[in-house]
């Protein structure tokens, strides 16, 4: 979450819908922090301004989050590179353009969570986790019934983004009906059409790895009718 592609500062005007978009983000941070899912600076969020050329509204690095506001929004190229506003964006940038041009996503949310902290460690070696049963699964796009079986697959963290970029690239491409993944002893990743929908699968995400934490941490409620299953 430290780590910087490049810190600059431009005088070239943003995108027309860049104001907006980063206003959403701002929300959204804010609303995040309060849950407890972005503590301090952790976490980074960013939705696409345009498709062709790809441009993206992404959080600065290193803001604290509970003061997260548009001003703190820098607008990117496809190559991570700053077209317009000032500071660095975060080297994860990387891996937001990554889903977003494999997703043909319009937002991506990047969490740090207790839960996909404790959940992602726990499952790591089996590389993902799968939730199934659970009503609250109909919140992720395309699901309609609580019999659905999501698996959410769980990568080792890494501080060399380029490479991260690849791995999230071959795991996008081996698992097309993924909602999200985790990083191992780091965080979610989620994304949607737009800021609304990345921010509704979100809250879905992190409220089944609460459940799949508490499951796997306390044993008298292994009888509960959904699973979690490696």
């Amino acid at each position: 979450m430290a780590d910087r592609i490049e810190e600059a500062s431009t005088s070239r005007k943003p995108n027309p819908g860049f104001g907006a978009l980063a206003c959403g983000l701002a929300i959204v941070g804010r609303s995040f922090y309060n849950r407890g899912w972005v503590l301090g600076t952790s976490g980074n969020f960013s939705a696409v301004i345009s498709r062709d050329p790809l441009g993206l509204a992404i959080t600065s690095s290193g803001v604290d989050k509970s003061e997260l506001a548009a001003e703190h929004i820098l607008q990117v190229d496809g190559a991570g590179s700053i077209v317009a506003g000032s500071g660095s964006p975060s080297a994860e940038t990387l891996l937001h353009i990554t889903v977003a041009r494999l997703r043909n996503a319009g937002a991506v949310l990047h969490t740090h969570s207790i839960w996909s902290n404790v959940v992602s460690d726990r499952h790591a070696g089996d590389g993902g986790v799968r939730i199934s049963g659970y009503e609250m699964l109909k919140g992720l796009d395309g699901i309609t019934t609580h019999e659905h079986s999501e698996w959410l697959p769980i990568i080792e963290n890494s501080q060399d983004m380029s490479a991260l970029a690849r791995t999230v690239e071959d795991l996008l491409r081996q698992q097309p009906a993924a909602h999200g993944f985790l990083l191992r002893r780091h965080g979610l990743y989620t994304w949607g059409k737009d800021i609304a929908e990345a921010r509704r699968h979100v809250e879905i995400l992190e409220f089944l790895l609460e459940v799949a934490g508490r499951i796997d941490t306390a044993s008298n409620l292994s009888s509960e009718r959904g699973s979690i299953r490696s």
